[in-house]
């Protein structure tokens, strides 16, 4: 079998990695080609697209990178009519994404969609191009099959993926050797965002905020997301205000923090699965915010609050961005006592919400409903 992935996203990209192998498990010769990046090419993906090239944030920063992103786009259906996949699995990325659902159903193949854009949170409306064009959503939040079944879309809860990983193995002695860290210190993880467009907004900030709680026994530790060039954020910390260690492991540095400042998205959701206490951070561009706050539904930002249905960390969003704040609170989150206690108790909770029951990995029964889907 052949299948079409686009994940234009890193976080798409390592669900993408992890499906790939649940359909190798019960199909071990199937090919799979699209958008990606490195980590679905270290699985065996031939990369028509990378990901890293039409990965981009707001609006003023999607009109500057129209033009390429269109090209890009027309040659992968391009290559998706030449190829014939079994079907065309999406992976979130929607402004993208639902484009390419319209494009793939007018050539008869099957779509489904694994990972739910936050059509719940804005831009409802969209949800009838899903109901046209996509023959079943994939979700990975509880409540999401319900929004779907509401339009009159077939949806099926497969759990979210980052449920099912380990929690590293590596010790905090081994961590600190790999990364010239002091394991005696204090660590705060930094969590800017894995797109460039979010560390452009978001770092100056947070490293300002770092100054609010740094002492002499805390040290910072900024993981690197795999779509982010090592170099230019080297470039970015080396004269900040306060000294950052780059890492790869954003799991190990996570754990291993004794708290976080992370922006929205889905490093939030491993932090709560992790069971580190954070802040979330967001800020976009002033035009986008201005405009995309007009069409979001929602009173609440972070993804774990949303789960939880209450608020279990603290939203910094645009405008109240603000260092000394940020600084603060994290700070209050490093001390024994009832806040950090509570936010544990409620990271825990929503842990508990994202694990399902049985045997079977989040990707393992997407591979199954996607194979189902199909008639296979």
């Amino acid at each position: 079998m052949r299948f079409l992935i686009s994940a234009g996203e890193a976080s798409g990209e390592l669900y993408g990695a992890g499906l790939m192998e649940a359909l190798r498990r019960c199909v071990p010769n199937a090919e799979f080609f699209g958008v990606g990046g490195k980590r679905m090419r270290d699985a065996g993906f031939d990369t028509v697209v990378d990901a890293h090239h039409i990965s981009v944030v707001g609006l003023a920063e999607v009109v500057k990178h129209l033009p390429m992103i269109r090209r890009e786009f027309k040659r992968l259906v391009k290559e998706a009519a030449a190829r014939k996949p079994d079907a065309a699995i999406l992976i979130d990325f929607p402004d993208f994404n639902l484009r390419l659902a319209r494009e793939l159903h007018k050539l008869g193949i099957p779509v489904i969609y694994y990972v739910s854009p936050q059509l719940w949170a804005w831009r409802e409306g969209r949800v009838k191009q899903v109901k046209k064009h996509v023959r079943k959503m994939l979700v990975i939040f509880p409540f999401e099959e319900e929004f779907y079944r509401k339009h009159g879309v077939t949806a099926e809860y497969v759990g979210h993926p980052l449920a099912d990983e380990a929690l590293p193995t590596i010790t905090r002695k081994q961590f600190a050797a790999e990364n010239g860290l002091d394991p005696a210190k204090t660590w705060v993880a930094l969590l800017p965002g894995s797109r460039r467009q979010e560390v452009e907004l978001n770092l100056d900030t947070m490293l300002l905020a770092a100054t609010h709680i740094r002492s002499i026994k805390d040290q910072f530790v900024l993981p690197v997301a795999s779509s982010l060039d090592l170099e230019w954020l080297k470039s970015l910390v080396k004269h900040g205000p306060v000294p950052v260690t780059l890492v790869c492991d954003a799991r190990a540095a996570m754990l291993h923090s004794r708290a976080g400042i992370v922006a929205s998205g889905t490093a939030t959701v491993e932090a709560a699965l992790i069971g580190t206490p954070f802040v979330m951070i967001y800020r976009v561009a002033p035009m986008t915010y201005t405009i995309g706050r007009r069409l979001v539904k929602l009173t609440r930002f972070a993804m774990v609050n949303l789960i939880a249905g209450r608020d279990v960390v603290p939203e910094y969003v645009q405008h109240g961005f603000i260092p000394e704040e940020v600084g603060d609170k994290v700070r209050d989150l490093m001390a024994d006592g009832p806040e950090r206690e509570k936010m544990i108790k409620g990271l825990a909770e929503v842990k508990a919400k994202l694990h399902t029951t049985g045997q079977k990995t989040a990707a393992d029964r997407a591979a199954d409903a996607i194979l189902r889907s199909l008639g296979r």
